[in-house]
């Protein structure tokens, strides 16, 4: 069934991601790298914005952000638009890890997906994107992207 096949897909993913990082020696989880992507890409964002951009529920990434900030890769500050709200930067060494990590996801994409030719890659691509929006709906934490398009992590 669909839903069964699509876990064990995730278990694949979340496996090949803890490999990968393992043996770069880096310490940096699938959702912490999702996190520190879209604060990269859209500095100031609160905790809110940043949950609707990677799909991840507000009160889980709000530990996922402390230990983030704990571990120096993101700074919180006032936002200058709400004084409750706390605007998310990524720090000098964030953007280090990024750069480390990121050749890394990249480079293992294809291999969640191993079986496939590279037309059918793209067309599963297109498909797992479309049956992902045709339910974002549905979800607990759902896609909140930015109009622009330019919110692919």
């Amino acid at each position: 069934m669909p839903g069964h096949l699509i876990r064990r897909l995730n278990q694949i993913s979340v496996a090949l991601f803890a490999e990968r990082m393992a043996e770069a020696g880096l310490t940096l989880t699938p959702v912490q790298f999702a996190a520190l992507s879209a604060v990269e890409a859209h500095p100031g964002a609160d905790q809110a914005r940043v949950a609707g951009l990677i799909a991840y529920d507000r009160a889980t990434l709000g530990k996922v952000i402390d230990r983030l900030e704990d571990r120096g890769l993101i700074a919180r500050k006032t936002a200058p638009h709400d004084r409750r709200a706390k605007a998310l930067e990524i720090t000098q060494d964030g953007r280090d890890l990024l750069t480390q990590a990121r050749p890394l996801v990249l480079g293992f994409q294809n291999d969640i997906i191993a079986g496939l030719t590279k037309a059918e890659r793209e067309t599963f691509v297109t498909l797992l994107d479309k049956v992902t929006m045709a339910g974002n709906d549905k979800s607990r934490a759902p896609l909140k992207p930015i109009k622009t398009g330019s919110d692919k992590l």
